[in-house]
């Protein structure tokens, strides 16, 4: 698996598998385990999820289904905007890792931003990576003066990674969000690559994806894979799906696609505010 660099060195793996909507039905659960143990199978060991997920039901799906390999698992979780003070954040923190039956993340998250100060949020989060129950932190939902704020704060120069929505649709993030991302070395963490199905109804993915005998899905996801550090994490509740996914990382898209891509999905303009799902 590819992977790229965090800003402490720690390296990533550009493809993950996403949990959102996952441990909300009992009569899913045994589907969604073997299909994060597929993922896991072909070497997709980046697993992304939050306590909003299920209200916790995803990080009890992804217990299961690592149980016999978390130390070979990269594991993200994020925290409510409403339970990031210091304490908040330590005490979710304390019930992910206990739903998650592990002692330690690999990344934790602010999930996006609420009335709670930065500085206190951040303080929370060095202080959890202090004691060793998180090996990095970041953010979500982070436009770029957010991220310039943050950056300058104490402790905020430890900023991981920055995880927004971004796909061929949502483009607004390259005008100035990605460029500063870049600036700082701070990798961009791609979430709904599909735009939560909707894209797949354009002509020119289709096109793109009949001429290479592959799914509109995949086209998109290999897009953004082209993209300069940036990391995608698709949702993963199939195995279908996840095979899917994995094989996007061995499409190459040529110029002229990416041109095609370029006319369907025309890159900004200009500004354009932080866009959320």
């Amino acid at each position: 698996m590819k992977t790229i660099a965090l800003p402490s060195g720690q390296l990533i793996p550009v493809l993950g598998m996403g949990t959102w909507r996952m441990g909300e039905s009992t009569h899913q659960r045994q589907n969604e385990i073997a299909a994060l143990r597929h993922g896991l199978d072909l070497g997709i060991t980046l697993i992304d999820t939050a306590e909003m997920y299920g209200e916790g039901g995803a990080e009890t799906v992804i217990a299961e289904a690592i149980a016999h390999c978390r130390p070979s698992v990269f594991l993200v979780s994020k925290v409510y905007p409403h339970n990031a003070t210091r304490q908040g954040t330590i005490a979710a923190c304390d019930r992910s890792l206990k739903r998650l039956k592990t002692d330690y993340l690999d990344l934790y998250l602010l999930h996006w931003r609420g009335s709670v100060p930065l500085s206190e949020t951040l303080e929370a989060l060095q202080a959890l990576k202090q004691a060793g129950k998180i090996r990095e932190f970041g953010v979500s939902n982070f436009d770029t003066d957010d991220m310039e704020e943050a950056f300058v704060l104490k402790d905020g120069g430890a900023i991981a990674t920055n995880q927004v929505l971004y796909n061929l649709s949502r483009r607004g993030v390259e005008w100035d969000l990605l460029p500063w991302c870049r600036q700082h070395r701070i990798p961009v963490m791609a979430y709904s690559p599909v735009e939560q199905g909707r894209l797949l109804k354009n002509q020119a993915l289709h096109t793109i994806a009949q001429q290479k005998g592959v799914t509109a899905a995949q086209i998109a996801i290999a897009w953004l894979l082209h993209q300069e550090n940036a990391i995608v994490i698709p949702k993963s509740s199939s195995i279908k799906h996840i095979e899917q996914n994995y094989a996007a990382l061995g499409l190459e898209l040529s110029s002229a696609d990416l041109e095609t891509l370029d006319v369907a999905f025309p890159p900004p303009s200009q500004r354009i505010s932080l866009e959320m799902l």
